[in-house]
């Protein structure tokens, strides 16, 4: 079961397909709203709450996320799965490594 993380708790997060290739993600991160920095501050924080080996997936509509998230993973040693344009923004699967 995916455990989601949503920064504003009264909406509903959205869930978007799950793409077979991928591991299931042990949480899902809302970041939906949110701008630089904060999609990056709150993807360290929670990539540190799962197990090593597991998925984080992060929801994000900031522009500059696809970069900024991209540029975090690959410096703090994590490896970025997927990067999928959605409708309203950006979903990023990141595998815990550290």
């Amino acid at each position: 079961m995916t455990e989601v993380v949503c920064q504003d708790e009264t909406r509903t997060c959205p869930m978007p397909e799950k793409d077979a290739q991928f591991p299931q993600p042990a949480k899902t991160l809302d970041c939906i709203g949110l701008y630089c920095p904060e999609p990056v501050f709150r993807t360290r924080e929670e990539i540190s709450s799962i197990p090593v080996g597991q998925v984080l997936e992060v929801l994000a509509d900031d522009p500059a996320s696809e970069s900024d998230i991209t540029s975090w993973a690959k410096h703090a040693g994590q490896e970025l799965l997927q990067v999928e344009r959605l409708k309203r923004g950006f979903r990023f699967l990141i595998k815990r490594l550290t």
